[in-house]
């Protein structure tokens, strides 16, 4: 008999450059995420995100594939740093749920705040300053009306530019582009929860985390790059999960 799961993953990163990362996400969905309570995506499920009217087939089929587990299965999608233009228009196409950039939600009597993790690394302020602009909504809206082929060219000078800058940090990349510890304890406190998952470090990882109401634990999912990686979640086990593509 199955025990009652949640799995969380993020960070997968979908491309049509990296099909074997697109076959093992439609895998788990067929062969896991199928046996679930629920499945939450906590961001940055594509590479980039241009738009709902991106008629790139990837798109669609990963859609598709969604929408029919979600007739058994809720599917909650929290937005990464790199797909925070997808809409309502899409995730009804992928049967998906949005949720807010955090959330705290019911994990089987343990309440847990959710979220994909980028505003905790405070350390990296160009980062931060980017992202409070690209964070309101006149912005995203205004990126959104431009002409597809031209948020294509957007897109690929901005990674280009965010490869050059992790470039350029180094031997400090690996703190800067890291959680800052009090930014995680200040939202941990904040929310009132004792758990935390989150993803965008790439760091999979299980942490202990001080708190004011007790010690708390604060799980990081994997990116999908070199392996498949999920949280598995029942009422009495926290499992990080890995697969090799």
């Amino acid at each position: 008999m199955i025990k009652p799961h949640t799995l969380f993953i993020a960070d997968l990163h979908l491309s049509a450059e990296r099909a074997d990362i697109t076959s093992a996400f439609l895998q788990f969905l067929k062969q896991d995420a199928v046996k679930a309570d629920a499945l939450y995506i906590l961001g940055d499920l594509f590479e980039v995100w241009i738009g709902d009217d991106n008629p790139e087939p990837l798109l669609t089929g990963v859609a598709q594939q969604l929408k029919q587990l979600s007739q058994q299965v809720p599917v909650y999608f929290i937005h990464g740093n790199r797909d925070f233009l997808l809409r309502q228009r899409y995730a009804k196409r992928a049967g998906m749920q949005l949720l807010p950039a955090q959330q705290v939600i019911e994990l089987y009597g343990t309440p847990t705040l959710i979220m994909h993790g980028d505003s905790l690394c405070t350390a990296d302020i160009k980062y931060q300053q980017f992202r409070r602009w690209w964070d309101q909504r006149w912005w995203q809206n205004l990126m959104l009306s431009l002409p597809l082929w031209y948020r294509q060219r957007l897109a690929k000078k901005a990674r280009r530019k965010s490869a050059a800058y992790k470039a350029t940090l180094s031997g400090d990349a690996n703190q800067i582009m890291d959680v800052t510890p009090a930014e995680v304890v200040r939202v941990m406190n904040e929310a009132g929860v004792r758990h935390l998952i989150h993803g965008h470090t790439h760091r999979p990882k299980v942490h202990q985390v001080p708190l004011a109401q007790g010690a708390g634990k604060r799980y990081v999912l994997g990116d999908w790059y070199q392996q498949a990686s999920y949280l598995k979640v029942s009422a009495d086990d926290w499992q990080l999960y890995f697969q090799d593509l």
